[in-house]
């Protein structure tokens, strides 16, 4: 039988090569190390349900004017508890005609988001700015949109990205971080929102398996959770995965999150392939 171009171009990935020029394993171990969660001493719940549409958040929501949850699926479950917490909610998605549910605090706006404000797109500062909050507030941010999350990002302002207290993010083709070009977009992404956040709970979706290359395991979708900065002073690394409250978000072979991405080894991955990289002079 006959393989299409992108199975082929798959198969080529699969025993290590890139199309591109290939991410130093260096960079790429420092970005997982960067990435490592935290404990900040503010309890993890669950919002939303079980498996899919569900999804790990601080338990810190008092203050917090609204939501912003840019794609839609057939689940609106997150969006409700953040509603019956008092939160305006705000969701946005060109592909559907409205939410899964109704609800009084719901509101509604048929566009994707992304880089640019058009036609079927707008940017999430465009969205904020034109919505019926006030201009200072704290907000949360929900985001799961098939790729277009690291230009949202990236296009955000710093100070929009300030009032988002709290970030849960579905990062999608995570092990295409392993092509340079790639790598220089999504890093810069998540770069942009460690200046003023950090990771406190990681996911892998199980909707696709992982890729193993050159010893890291890298989960393609995974669900983030950030917690920005001055809502904690301590914290120590989490060590233990998966979390008693995640649940798997399919039916297919569950994925645990591997260890690189956790625990002393992410540490170790950095300190290790700097050191070989300076006293070697090679690139990873």
């Amino acid at each position: 039988m006959k393989k299409t171009i992108s199975q082929l171009v798959l198969d080529v990935f699969k025993i290590g090569f890139f199309p591109t020029k290939t991410t130093r394993k260096s960079d790429l171990a420092r970005l997982i190390s960067r990435l490592r969660p935290k404990s900040t001493g503010i309890k993890l719940i669950r919002l939303g349900p079980e498996g899919d549409g569900g999804y790990l958040v601080p338990d810190d929501f008092e203050g917090i004017e609204a939501c912003f949850s840019p794609g839609v699926s057939d689940s609106s479950d997150f969006e409700l508890a953040c509603a019956n917490r008092g939160m305006k909610v705000f969701m946005a998605d060109y592909s559907v005609d409205g939410p899964a549910i109704t609800h009084e605090n719901f509101s509604f706006i048929k566009k994707y988001v992304g880089a640019t404000t058009s036609d079927n797109f707008m940017t999430i500062n465009d969205w904020v700015r034109n919505s019926p909050i006030s201009p200072t507030s704290d907000l949360l941010l929900q985001i799961d949109i098939e790729g277009y999350e690291y230009e949202a990002f990236l296009s955000m302002p710093d100070e929009l990205l300030k009032r988002f207290r709290v970030i849960v993010v579905e990062f999608h083709r995570l092990h295409h971080l392993w092509s340079a070009p790639f790598y220089r977009l999504a890093s810069s992404a998540f770069a942009k929102i460690l200046q003023t956040h950090s990771c406190v709970h990681l996911h892998p979706n199980n909707c696709r398996s992982s890729f193993y290359m050159q010893g890291i395991e890298i989960p393609r979708v995974m669900e983030f959770t950030f917690l920005r900065n001055d809502r904690f002073e301590d914290y120590s690394y989490e060590s233990s995965f998966p979390h008693p409250l995640d649940s798997d978000n399919t039916k297919k072979t569950p994925i645990r999150l591997p260890e690189c991405w956790y625990g002393s080894r992410s540490e170790t991955l950095a300190a290790l392939y700097s050191e070989i990289q300076v006293i070697t002079g090679t690139h990873f």
